[in-house]
């Protein structure tokens, strides 16, 4: 392997290396609409979802911020052991690392979309751009395909394939009642092109630039009223954290917001695509 090689992989590991250092930090869990609350770490979105006959959980971070995750669901008054379905946003090490861990705390069943859950299943094997980057396998007891859905109690999420970040990559849609009003919420998978992503002539990807195409046509024909992702500062969860307090409305509820992130990401992919193709 020549030196360009070595230092690419070199900052990679560097890369994985500061984020598990940032996602181990914890953050405040917190309510953000309905049923739906924030338990995840400063770096690392985590949503708990509650309902009467159990709880789905979306991510799972690292293995290190699963005790983050089950401190922050029990700090909230609900148990980790009734967490029925682990879900995802995308198959990468610091949203599903997790997933083994949490599954055999709580018993739950884990769901994949088509595309990332072979790579769940085999512990990150086979995902592009990131070979090294390994995990403890996951058993997965459900594949998803586009549009599947998932419900538990009186709630019903709709998984939308949303793929290019991974071929996998899932953003996760359903309806919430809060104060007597119906209010959609959208978790965005990734619509982020890494540094290092091919777009153009990938062997290894080969649809990679038309699957993005597809995510963004998926995302702007989403109704969105609660705008959340992957990672808290898709939708800029630090401020609207701290308007929670003394604040008539609820800062999450933010549609104009989530439409200026798409646009802003959609506009970043044509642009990296363009540069490649010169």
């Amino acid at each position: 392997m020549n030196r360009t090689g070595l230092f690419a992989i070199s900052l990679l590991a560097l890369q994985f290396c500061a984020i598990r250092a940032i996602a181990d930090q914890p953050f405040p869990p917190h309510r953000i609409v309905g049923n739906v609350y924030y338990v995840g770490s400063k770096s690392l979105a985590t949503y708990l979802v509650t309902t009467p006959d159990g709880h789905l959980l979306i991510n799972s971070g690292f293995e290190e911020t699963v005790p983050w995750i089950r401190g922050s669901v029990e700090s909230l008054g609900y148990k980790i052991k009734d967490v029925k379905i682990i879900l995802a946003s995308h198959a990468h090490s610091d949203h599903v690392a997790g997933h083994a861990l949490l599954q055999e705390m709580t018993g739950a069943k884990v769901f994949v979309m088509k595309g990332d859950d072979a790579v769940v299943a085999s512990g990150g094997q086979g995902q592009y751009h990131y070979p090294d980057d390994l995990w403890k396998p996951c058993g997965v007891d459900r594949v998803l395909q586009d549009g599947d859905q998932v419900t538990l109690g009186e709630t019903t999420l709709v998984a939308r394939n949303t793929p290019g970040h991974t071929p996998g990559c899932t953003t996760w849609t359903w309806r919430v009642v809060d104060q007597g009003r119906a209010l959609n919420v959208v978790v965005i998978g990734s619509p982020n092109v890494n540094p290092g992503y091919k777009l153009v002539d990938n062997d290894e990807y080969p649809l990679i630039a038309e699957d993005y195409c597809k995510t963004f046509e998926v995302l702007k024909s989403l109704s969105c009223d609660i705008f959340l992702g992957a990672h808290g500062d898709y939708y800029n969860m630090f401020a609207k954290f701290e308007q929670i307090k003394g604040s008539q409305k609820n800062p999450f509820i933010d549609p104009d917001g989530y439409m200026a992130y798409v646009e802003l990401k959609e506009k970043a992919f044509q642009k990296t695509q363009k540069e490649q193709r010169q």
